[in-house]
């Protein structure tokens, strides 16, 4: 049976909350670690970072009308872009934004998880310029 509370008492539904950052980071964590292990080692040091909004920089810089137009981010030098005569650079991350995520998960029929991986997989997947199928495909291999 599923642990979720019944439509038909609206008291069990009076102690659920939304996931913190932290909750959500391992569930970030977790979708990452599901995701196929050769795209994993591609992603070789990239920081995942959970945060309920964009900084007003980002949403300065990405045209946001609002802080709930991101889900995610990807910030850093790409794979293709990367050159051995530059010096080392800043880790590679890709931030979620909580709030958003949240919103949008509100909104929609899917699961929390799924809406996690689908955010994650596409900052990741513009990071090595891959096309909307075929982040669909990675997504779709996940367990």
């Amino acid at each position: 049976m599923d642990n979720q509370p019944s439509f038909a008492d609206p008291l069990a539904w009076s102690k659920l909350k939304a996931p913190s950052l932290a909750e959500m980071e391992v569930i970030a964590e977790e979708a990452y670690r599901r995701l196929p292990d050769r795209f994993r080692r591609l992603c070789e040091g990239l920081v995942i970072q959970v945060d309920d909004f964009p900084t007003e920089d980002v949403l300065e810089t990405m045209k946001a009308e609002t802080e709930f137009d991101l889900l995610g981010l990807f910030q850093g030098v790409g794979l293709p872009f990367r050159s051995d005569a530059e010096p080392a650079p800043m880790p590679n991350m890709v931030w979620l934004y909580r709030r958003a995520i949240l919103d949008y998960w509100a909104e929609h029929d899917e699961e929390l998880g799924a809406v996690i991986t689908h955010v994650l997989v596409h900052e990741i997947g513009h990071h090595f310029g891959l096309s909307d199928d075929d982040m669909y495909g990675i997504e779709d291999s996940v367990e």
